[in-house]
């Protein structure tokens, strides 16, 4: 067959098709609708059969080619009456002669989804068996469709079936220049994101001894377009990423509620992570990505009251995370209060009821709560360059811990420290946390200081217990963690006057002795864990 030579392409009539699909949801409806438009279908191994049973007349690309499936279908389009037909410019001589020389014909549109290589990883499949499921004809025939989208259509996900149908039924059977070129641009981010989850999962099994790889590369899946992002006049969206399933409020299903913001977002997060830290039934209230009230209680009611008397004002408006489903009397403590969003891993059904008469909460469930040891890392772009580590997962036991005082913790004192310091690694630092019975009783966050976050979780204390009508600050026989040394005595000395007992902290500081003997002279318990918890 004699290629056709067109000269400035807009609309370009759709003449073949080649198909090709993993995932088969619409294919057969996408095909028979082609089909009538006078397409001539040509199509692969299964989605060729799947064709055949609809009825369809399909050629198998081994036909079309004169060269059969070979290595276990590793090979069957990598051909030039292939790639030719995808990659030849129907304008330019020399192309189309070339085409005609070797009996190529035109290929002008290209459907193609990949080798389930993500779903194959997340089902935890052995290493084989993750290679075997690496697509390598795909992403070519994708990568040549996409550079040619001038004269060639290219589709890589079934949600563009509809769009790109009608765009047919408009002009003819022909595709617009402007809707292949953005059918290009998501057919080049699909062969990034596939790519970038190869080169994740291989980096992850070579462990850590394989080092800071030379090159990394991240990717993600569109969720939703938010309003904006942290201000109005910044643009936002919501991605999802394939090498860290996690729980939590990327993935999380909205029951009720308005839109969910950028800033909802990072602090529903901020909430949830927090609350996984703990096994025991645990409320956290986030405002602006700190903690204004956390603890841990009997059941989650318990908590969330302990965890608001810290600081009710600040949780005006705020984020309120659990680690338990949300039973009906916990919902109805929480909606006496203003909150933006509710965020646990699963509702119980009266308490959905409580929830329906505030419809503006955003309510949201998980499923199940994230692994507390799950190895993830965390991105952060600066200018020209992103910012790559680990998160902070580390867990301090008591068998990490050295009194460095002429006094040891008591064993009410030593919970409260554990618990309190696991609070500080989700404060900005510099980070001071007061904390009593299982709860937050001040907290002072991000401050230049470190004697400025102790003062400011003082005054908070202080503030709170005024409010609540106690007759003393709730760090009164509290305890003090802190996220790194002190680095003066003035900070320890200004929690002792908050009433603290105990205090927690990495040590390592050059004043360490200066911090130990202020300490001792008012007889409170010390420990040193060797682990800093800094978060910026």
């Amino acid at each position: 067959m004699t290629a056709t030579i067109i000269r400035d392409p807009q609309a370009v009539k759709i003449k073949r098709a080649l198909i090709s699909v993993s995932d088969k949801d619409g294919i057969a409806d996408l095909a028979k609708a082609l089909h009538e438009h006078g397409v001539e279908l040509l199509s692969t191994g299964g989605t060729a059969a799947a064709l055949k049973d609809a009825g369809l007349p399909v050629t198998d690309v081994s036909d079309h080619t004169g060269f059969p499936e070979i290595m276990d279908g590793r090979v069957k389009t990598l051909h030039p009456k292939i790639h030719g037909g995808l990659l030849a410019k129907r304008n330019d001589d020399s192309h189309v002669q070339a085409m005609n020389d070797n009996e190529i014909t035109d290929i002008d549109m290209l459907v193609v989804n990949l080798y389930p290589f993500v779903n194959t990883m997340q089902s935890g499949a052995d290493f084989d068996t993750c290679i075997e499921n690496i697509d390598i004809g795909g992403p070519a025939m994708i990568r040549a469709a996409a550079k040619n989208h001038a004269f060639v259509t290219v589709i890589t996900d079934p949600e563009d079936y509809e769009g790109v149908l009608a765009d047919m039924s408009s002009h003819d059977g022909a595709v617009t220049s402007g809707l292949r070129k953005r059918l290009a641009t998501t057919a080049f981010s699909m062969t990034a994101t596939y790519d970038s989850n190869i080169s994740s999962w291989f980096i992850n099994q070579m462990g850590d001894d394989f080092g800071a790889p030379r090159r990394i590369s991240f990717s993600g899946n569109l969720k939703q377009t938010l309003r904006y992002g942290e201000n109005p006049h910044q643009q936002a969206a919501l991605y999802t990423v394939d090498d860290c399933i996690r729980p939590g409020a990327a993935r999380a299903t909205q029951i009720q509620g308005k839109a969910l913001s950028y800033n909802n977002l990072n602090d529903t997060d901020a909430a949830f992570e927090l609350v996984a830290e703990f096994d025991a039934p645990a409320v956290a209230i986030i405002k602006h990505a700190n903690p204004c009230g956390a603890a841990i209680g009997k059941d989650t009611l318990e908590a969330y009251q302990k965890a608001l008397l810290c600081d009710p004002v600040s949780a005006f408006g705020g984020i309120v995370a659990l680690n338990r489903p949300l039973t009906a009397e916990t919902a109805q403590a929480i909606i006496s209060g203003f909150v933006e969003v509710i965020i646990a891993p699963s509702i119980e059904s009266p308490a959905l009821d409580i929830l329906k008469t505030k419809s503006n909460i955003r309510v949201l469930t998980t499923g199940e709560m994230p692994q507390r040891d799950q190895k993830r890392q965390s991105v952060k772009r600066i200018a020209s360059g992103l910012l790559v580590q680990d998160e902070d997962m580390a867990i301090i036991t008591e068998d990490n811990l050295k009194t460095v005082t002429d006094r040891e913790p008591t064993r009410e004192e030593l919970q409260d420290l554990l618990f309190a310091l696991r609070i500080a690694k989700h404060v900005k630092s510099n980070a001071i946390i007061y904390a009593k019975d299982q709860a937050t009783v001040g907290i002072g966050a991000g401050q230049m200081s470190r004697i400025d976050s102790a003062r400011i979780a003082a005054w908070k204390g202080e503030f709170a217990a005024k409010e609540a009508g106690l007759p003393e600050p709730l760090t009164k026989g509290s305890v003090v963690a802190s996220d790194a040394f002190f680095p003066f005595a003035d900070g320890l000395i200004s929690a002792a006057e908050a009433g603290v007992t105990a205090v927690i902290q990495p040590g390592g500081s050059i004043r360490d002795e200066e911090v130990i003997e202020a300490a001792n002279e008012r007889g409170l318990a010390m420990v040193y864990t060797g682990t800093r918890h800094f978060r910026h």
